[in-house]
């Protein structure tokens, strides 16, 4: 299965990198099924590369999947944004987006309730995320090679 994944610069080696920002999934390597949504992410800051993996599972690691924007995705991604961590090899599911992710962070803060969260959160087109979160998740990556793209 390939798998992509946008950015600045040619990612050969995956890794995991802590940054200063929690992320949906924690901390970990992301990709999507969705080459035009890697596109965006390449593109945010102008030109940019997706770089193309072969995905192969691996049926010892510990994974979580999300298909929707479920109460437990909420819960999770609540979790992970507010710097709790988890034991999940590869977390996959939809993506809290800049807009999605204002209303995360509106009920994490007792802005709205849970109620209004599901109301506002209604996405325009399908996304995906699958992050990478040990080494040996990353294992089952095979670098395939690049595209360079620009918006």
């Amino acid at each position: 299965m390939e798998v992509y994944h946008g950015s600045q610069v040619v990612v050969k080696k995956p890794e995991i990198r802590i940054g200063k920002y929690n992320k949906d999934f924690s901390f970990g390597f992301y990709c999507t099924f969705y080459e035009k949504q890697a596109v965006r992410w390449a593109t945010r800051f102008g030109e940019g590369i997706v770089n193309k993996y072969e995905y192969k599972e691996d049926n010892s690691l510990n994974v979580l999947s999300f298909e929707n924007m479920t109460e437990e995705w909420l819960d999770f991604v609540v979790n992970c944004r507010s710097g709790k961590g988890h034991d999940y090899d590869i977390v996959e599911g939809p993506i809290a987006d800049d807009i999605i992710y204002t209303y995360v962070q509106d009920f994490l803060d007792g802005i709205i309730s849970r109620e209004a969260f599901w109301a506002l959160a209604k996405f325009k087109y399908p996304t995906h995320q699958i992050c990478f979160n040990t080494e040996e998740a990353l294992k089952t990556l095979t670098f395939k090679g690049v595209v360079k793209v620009h918006v």
